[in-house]
């Protein structure tokens, strides 16, 4: 099982570092500032059966 994983801010184009918790589930959305710019950006998580994460991030003002 992947311990992080990271995705690319919209907003600056860092790549960001997130830790996995699978106790939150294996699909998970949330709204975290980047730590480099501070613009709030909806990260999702998919873990598949294998413990391998996906995760992916959208600019908050975005998303419905």
């Amino acid at each position: 099982m992947q311990e992080d994983a990271s995705y690319v801010c919209d907003a600056c184009g860092e790549e960001i570092v997130v830790p996995i918790d699978l106790s939150e589930g294996h699909t998970q959305t949330y709204v975290e500032d980047c730590p480099v710019c501070c613009r709030p950006s909806v990260i999702h998580v998919e873990v598949d059966e294998d413990g391998n994460a996906q995760v992916w991030a959208e600019p908050e003002q975005d998303y419905d």
